[in-house]
Order: C-alpha cells, then structure tokens, then sequence
C-alpha cells in the first residue's frame, strides 16, 4: 500500500515539482499546505510530510512540524535552504536542503517510511538531544 505525503511549501512551483518527484515514485500526495492552517487542516491520514520553514504565514514550518508529528504520527523531513532555523531538538528526521535533487527527495521520503537509509549525504539526519 502506498504511503501517503502531504507537501508543506507556500512556493507552487516547488510545491509542483515534490509532488511530481512523489507521485512518480508511487507516494500518495494527501495535498499540498501553505500555511499553518492548510497543513493542520490535511495533516490526519497522513504518513510523512515534507515541510519548509518559511510559509506563507512566517517561519512557521517548525512548530507545524512538531504538532503534526506529536498529534498525528506524522514523518516530518524539512526541505529548506534555511536548516539553521530549524531548532534542536526537533522532531524531524532530517532535512533537504534546496535546491534538491529527486534522489534527495526519494531517499528522505524512504527515510520516512523506514524503507531504508539515504546513501549519501543529500539527507541530513537530525539528532535528537533533549
């Protein structure tokens, strides 16, 4: 059964572009949110998230990130070019720095659904300290 991804980006060509990389690969894309709401909103009956930090609604991606992971279960993988604004700790898995690569965004979708590990150093874990 195929796993489902909701897309968490405010750029729609970006937005675009991870779903094609997902849908091609055989992920069910659940939607795509540009703000806080949206993602709240379609966040239930997802599996893994790919998040941005800036959204339409401000830096925003982390806190969504850690409620939809606490609340729903959810896989978090952060596609940014700004990891420093992440914060430790953090619930996400790691991150995808932009520009990305399909086999970036590949290997993190399958960190996600614990298919396997990245091979390379396109996905970044993030280490949980606390």
């Amino acid at each position: 059964m195929p796993k489902t991804a909701l897309i968490i980006e405010d750029e729609i060509f970006v937005a675009l572009d991870l779903e094609r990389i997902l849908t091609d690969a055989g992920y069910v894309v659940a939607g795509i949110a540009a703000d806080s709401d949206q993602a709240l909103a379609a966040a239930p009956g997802c599996e893994i998230a790919f998040v941005d930090i800036n959204l339409r609604d401000g830096p925003t991606g982390p806190q969504i990130a850690e409620r939809i992971a606490r609340d729903y279960g959810v896989k978090v993988v952060f596609v940014t070019a700004n990891p420093a604004q992440i914060g430790i700790p953090s619930e996400a898995l790691g991150y995808v720095r932009k520009p990305f690569s399909d086999r970036a965004i590949l290997a993190a979708a399958a960190l996600a659904s614990g298919i396997g590990e990245p091979a390379d150093d396109e996905v970044i874990r993030i280490s949980r300290t606390g």
